[in-house]
């Protein structure tokens, strides 16, 4: 693999606080332009955090259906070219065949993970149903999310960085990835999981960011049956949440959550208040 650029930044500048300047240092988040490609054809170019990009290009791949599996990526090389970087991947003939099919160009900005869609259908793809009966402890969630905080090692430099994580409550592992993009921060923990052949539909979906509806969108193709996020849905993502089946809690802080849709997978072991 090409030798990528680091994901933290360092520079100077010049501190004003409490009426006094100085001289400083201050770690800055690095994003690059990350085109991703199928047999030498450009299909998206996302501005993302340089590291753990083979599991963002599997991750991708499968959050947008370009493919079903990981086996259908034959191979995926991470080239550094003039502009940017490349994930150049090569498809099994087969699904190469139907992507040129459905082939669409879409360019990606920070902070926006539908940017570029040719239709509002696209836009609007229906969200299959998510019917695991898996169930997490509320103490379980909270410690997972305090764990992800711990972890995130780009954020503690840099802050202004997502996490997206994957709590698996078998045995409490938590895996965690980070980049600017709250979207590509979960397409990495979507391939990471894709490649370590492990079933999204077994845990929990973590992230530090609001939920849009591209967000429930990829945590159904996963079959993650919970997401549990720092800030707050939208209300399109909650509608979303609520169809497909997945339990949606959010607003987490120290002392809790709140759960918006299918509050039957969280075990609280609390008398229930309703207001």
């Amino acid at each position: 693999m090409t030798m990528l650029p680091a994901p933290v930044t360092r520079v100077a500048a010049t501190a004003f606080r409490h009426g006094g300047i100085a001289a400083i240092s201050r770690a800055l988040p690095e994003e690059a332009a990350v085109a991703l490609s199928y047999d030498q054809v450009g299909y998206a170019v996302m501005m993302a955090t340089p590291s753990d990009l083979e599991d963002f290009a599997v991750g991708f791949s499968l959050s947008e259906g370009i493919v079903e599996r990981p086996a259908d990526i034959l191979d995926c090389e991470i080239v550094m070219v003039e502009q940017g970087i490349e994930c150049r991947m090569r498809l099994a003939h087969d699904v190469s065949a139907r992507l040129a099919q459905r082939r669409r160009h879409l360019a990606g900005a920070l902070g926006c993970g539908l940017c570029g869609l040719e239709s509002l259908a696209e836009a609007n793809r229906a969200i299959p149903r998510v019917g695991s009966s898996l169930s997490i402890a509320a103490p379980a969630l909270m410690r997972a999310m305090r764990e992800m905080s711990a972890r995130q090692t780009l954020n503690r430099q840099a802050h202004g960085i997502h996490a997206a994580a994957f709590l698996d409550p078998t045995d409490q592992s938590v895996l965690v990835r980070e980049d600017v993009g709250r979207h590509n921060a979960l397409d990495k923990v979507v391939g990471g999981l894709a490649r370590a052949q492990r079933s999204g539909g077994s845990g929990a979906i973590l992230l530090t960011s609001r939920v849009s509806i591209e967000l429930i969108q990829k945590a159904a193709l996963l079959g993650a049956p919970i997401l549990i996020a720092v800030s707050v849905p939208t209300a399109h993502a909650l509608r979303a949440a609520e169809a497909a089946g997945i339990t949606l809690a959010a607003v987490a802080r120290d002392d809790g959550f709140e759960v918006f849709t299918h509050p039957s997978r969280i075990r609280f072991g609390v008398e229930t208040h309703v207001a």
